[in-house]
């Protein structure tokens, strides 16, 4: 009895549900008469994003593709949550992913657009075209038999043809100055490696200094290559700059901080709501710096991993933090790649320095607001005194030694150095603003290539230099440019003008170490750190 109790009801009761499904309709119809809108089935709420998608796409009166819809929606819920949630397209994932995967693929060349032509500025070292023959100062007049030259070409337009699958083949056509005909390759692309440590070199026999530029794969690698040369020649210490650091991978920043410890002291550790807390600590697997003492240097725009480092360093009292308060960027992203190569940052958890301070900023009054951070810092004077920067008590924690250091925003330097307004005027404002002292540079180098070809040192550069009236040079080029160097303008901002245009010729003749260690002649966060460590001042 039973049994066909049931039966029968499971018979009868899908009639009744489609009676008054219909009836439902009917009566909907009948109320709605004269009405244009229409009546829709709503989905259960979690599928409501890809009902409105699908809505507007059947029915919008014009045709509307739902991918279109989708890539415009993505990024505005995106942009509610916080301000390092993001959604990048698959070309902008791929660029995006370069820089952090620390390579890309292409022929191997730093390139200028100059004068209209694309001028080989220095060709990577181990890269295809240093294998093919192709030469600092080359002019690329044709891409795959598409002429590039004298034809307003963009930056992008040439990276775009230049870069490639590894393996492809691009044919050139290039111009050299001591040859009469253009000279044909056709270069094999192939991974260039990319360098996320930017230079190093060594001060005063004792102390070295590397210049990190983001957290790479391969970062910890090239820190370590660093350190290793400069500690043959009988480094103490050791100067990390983070300034204008806005971050990378976390592992990447750990593994170098891992170097300065013993194993057992926290690094820093992350928790989010759907992330439990995650401890990273330091191991025995390394101890190149043990024995170094160390200096980090920071500025406003120094983020993320680079907060990290900092953070590590300044808790766990293992050296000083010079410079400016940090950016104040603590949120953790983890990265979901969709088939069309798109790909979402989702923000899972925060940071966390080992004494427990949270270094994101506010993001409350909304991103434009979280932007105009650092203007505002700016404004209210916090790059030139240390004592406008209003610290919250109640975000107050402590190192292992026992020194006060606060959380809400960014990390406060052990050592204010406020920005280098000296040397600033409006003859250096303008220069730089056209970047003339780079492009004198470029054109310098290239119509002495031969002769600076043969200099192997800074020293005989600067000598090379001084005895070619460089400087006289230069003043002539601005000239041409239409500025007027007035008298009193140089003799604010000469020096710093002049030490400039050689920084960038170093570059060109003797690389990106070169050029650091004469672009820092006049840095004063630099000297400030460089005076802590000759005076063998301690962390307490």
């Amino acid at each position: 009895m039973n049994k066909y109790k049931n039966t029968r009801f499971s018979i009868v009761l899908p009639l009744v549900i489609s009676f008054s499904i219909v009836l439902g309709i009917i009566i909907a119809e009948v109320l709605n008469k004269g009405n244009t809108s229409k009546s829709i089935l709503i989905s259960p709420p979690k599928d409501k994003l890809n009902m409105v998608v699908d809505y507007v796409a059947n029915e919008y009166v014009d045709k509307v593709d739902r991918d279109y819809l989708a890539e415009i929606a993505i990024p505005k819920f995106l942009e509610t949550l916080d301000p390092h949630t993001v959604y990048f397209t698959a070309d902008e994932a791929k660029a995006v992913e370069e820089e952090l995967q620390g390579e890309f693929s292409g022929i191997g060349v730093q390139f200028n657009i100059f004068r209209d032509t694309v001028l080989v500025v220095s060709v990577i070292p181990g890269g295809p075209s240093e294998k093919y023959g192709l030469k600092d100062g080359d002019r690329i007049v044709m891409v795959n038999d598409s002429i590039i030259a004298g034809i307003g070409i963009t930056n992008n337009d040439v990276m775009s043809m230049l870069k490639g699958t590894s393996g492809t083949k691009v044919k050139l056509k290039v111009k050299r100055k001591d040859q009469d005909n253009l000279i044909e390759y056709n270069v094999v692309r192939g991974s260039i490696p990319l360098r996320s440590i930017d230079g190093f070199y060594i001060i005063d026999e004792k102390i070295g200094y590397v210049k990190i530029s983001t957290f790479s794969r391969n970062t910890h690698n090239q820190f370590i290559d660093a350190v290793f040369k400069m500690r043959r020649k009988g480094i103490e210490s050791v100067i990390i700059d983070l300034r204008n650091n806005s971050g990378g991978y976390l592992n990447s920043a750990t593994d170098i901080i891992d170097e300065f410890f013993e194993s057992g002291k926290t690094l820093v550790y992350t928790e989010g709501n759907s992330r439990p807390k995650n401890v990273i600590s330091s191991t025995k697997k390394r101890s190149a710096c043990l024995d170094l003492d160390i200096v980090v240097l920071i500025d406003e725009f120094s983020a993320s991993a680079s907060e990290i480092v900092a953070g590590a360093i300044q808790d766990n009292d293992r050296g000083f933090v010079v410079g400016r308060r940090s950016y104040g960027k603590g949120l953790v992203q983890e990265s979901t790649t969709f088939d069309d190569g798109s790909i979402i940052r989702l923000t899972t958890a925060r940071y966390y320095t080992p004494s427990g301070r949270c270094i994101q900023k506010s993001y409350d009054e909304g991103i434009d607001e979280y932007y105009s951070d650092i203007y505002n810092r700016y404004a209210h004077g916090e790059f030139l005194e240390a004592d406008s920067i209003h610290q919250i008590d109640s975000l107050i924690y402590y190192t292992n030694k026992g020194r006060a250091v606060y959380g809400g925003g960014g990390i406060m330097p052990d050592v204010f150095v406020p920005i280098d307004t000296i040397g600033y005027s409006n003859l250096y404002a303008n220069i730089s603003r056209a970047n003339l002292e780079y492009y004198f540079a470029i054109e310098y180098v290239d119509n002495h290539r031969t002769e600076l070809d043969e200099i192997e040192s800074l020293e005989e550069l600067k000598l090379f230099l001084s005895t070619r009236n460089v400087y006289g040079k230069f003043w002539q080029f601005i000239a041409l440019q239409g500025i007027n160097a007035k008298s009193s303008d140089v003799a604010i901002s000469g020096k710093y003008i002049e030490n400039g245009v050689v920084a960038y010729i170093a570059r060109m003749v003797l690389g990106d170490d070169a050029f650091y260690e004469v672009a820092n002649e006049y840095d004063v966060a630099l000297d400030s750190a460089v005076n802590i460590l000759m005076s063998d001042r301690k962390v307490y």
